[in-house]
C-alpha cells in the first residue's frame, strides 16, 4: 500500500531541510511541491514517512537527489523562438550601446538558455564584450551546464528553434557531435560563469543590463515571488531589461510601476529607480 505524504508531514520535512541544510522551500507552491515530494517518496519505495525523513536528515547524497527531483529542470535551447527574435531585434541593439554587457540567467537549470543567449550575442557581434551568469539552486544541473554537452537527439529541435528565432548560420557550426553527444564550442563557454544561487535565501551579487528568469516563478507562492522581484529590481540597472516566462508577469508585483512592457513578449524595461 502506497503511503501519501500529508500536508503536516510536508511541513515537518521542510523544517528539517532548512535546519539541517539551510534550504528553504517553505514558500514554494505547496501543491506542486507536495506532488514532487510524493513522487520521490513513491519512486524510492519508502515504507513510511519516518524512514523517508530519517534518510533525508542523515544522508547528504540523498538530499542532493531530493533537490534534483523536486526542482523543475525542464528547458530547451531557444525555447519560444518569438521571444529570442524579439531579443535580436529590439533588445540587443540597445545593449550594443553599452561598453560591457552583463546578463543573469536566474534558475538556468542545465544551461540551454544561457547557450542560446551566447549564440545570439555572437551573431550580433556582442559576445566579446558580454558576460553571462547562469545560476540555479541545484548543484547537479549547474555541473551539467558548465560542461556544455547535450544529447545529439535534441539538436534537430534546437536547430528548428534557431531558424525560427532568426538564426543566420548553420546551427551545427556551434557544436561538435561525437556519437550521441553534442559539445558546444569553447568560444561560447568562455563567456559564461555558472554558480549555485538560491533565490529564496541569497541576495544580489552584481548589476546587470538584462536578467532572465523564465518559468521559475510559477512554482513560487506570491510572497516569495515578490521577494525575488525585489532582488531582480535591485540587481538591474536603470533602463535594463527583465524577461520572464510565458505564464509569468510583473503585474501586481511590488516593482510593477517602475517597468514598461516591451511589445507582446514577457520582457519589461526598467524605466524608474526605486524611491
Amino acid at each position: 500500500m502506497i503511503t501519501s505524504i500529508r500536508y503536516e508531514e510536508l511541513d515537518i520535512l521542510l523544517n528539517d531541510l532548512f535546519t539541517r541544510y539551510g534550504y528553504d522551500f517553505t514558500e514554494y507552491s505547496r501543491a506542486s511541491l507536495q506532488r514532487r515530494v510524493q513522487r520521490l517518496f513513491t519512486l524510492d519505495k519508502f515504507p513510511s514517512f519516518a524512514e523517508f525523513r530519517h534518510r533525508l536528515q542523515n544522508d547528504p547524497l540523498y538530499f542532493r537527489r531530493f533537490v534534483e527531483e523536486i526542482t523543475v529542470n525542464v528547458t530547451e535551447m531557444l525555447r519560444d523562438p518569438s521571444f529570442y527574435r524579439t531579443l535580436r531585434t529590439s533588445i540587443l541593439p540597445v545593449l550594443a550601446t553599452y561598453p560591457f554587457i552583463r546578463i543573469w540567467h536566474a534558475g538556468c537549470s542545465t544551461g540551454e538558455e544561457v547557450y542560446s543567449m551566447a549564440i545570439i550575442l555572437k551573431e550580433a557581434g556582442l559576445l566579446h564584450k558580454s558576460l553571462l551568469y547562469g545560476t540555479d539552486i541545484n548543484p547537479l544541473v549547474i555541473e551539467k551546464a558548465r560542461k556544455g554537452i547535450f544529447p545529439v537527439s535534441q539538436m534537430q529541435k534546437y536547430s528548428e528553434n534557431y531558424i525560427q528565432s532568426g538564426g543566420i548560420q548553420d546551427f551545427s557550426a556551434y557544436y561538435t557531435a561525437n556519437y550521441h553527444l553534442a559539445k558546444f564550442d569553447t568560444s561560447l563557454t568562455g563567456k559564461m560563469i555558472f554558480s549555485t544561487h538560491n533565490l529564496v535565501s541569497d541576495s544580489s551579487f552584481n548589476e546587470f543590463q538584462l536578467i532572465l528568469c523564465r518559468n521559475v516563478l510559477i512554482y513560487f507562492e506570491r510572497n516569495l515571488q515578490s521577494k525575488v522581484f525585489k532582488i531582480f529590481d535591485y540587481s538591474l540597472e536603470n533602463f535594463g531589461y527583465l524577461a520572464l516566462g510565458s505564464k509569468e508577469s510583473l503585474r501586481f508585483s511590488p516593482i510593477a510601476d517602475r517597468y514598461r512592457q516591451i511589445g507582446k513578449e514577457k520582457i519589461w524595461r526598467k524605466v524608474h529607480e526605486a524611491t
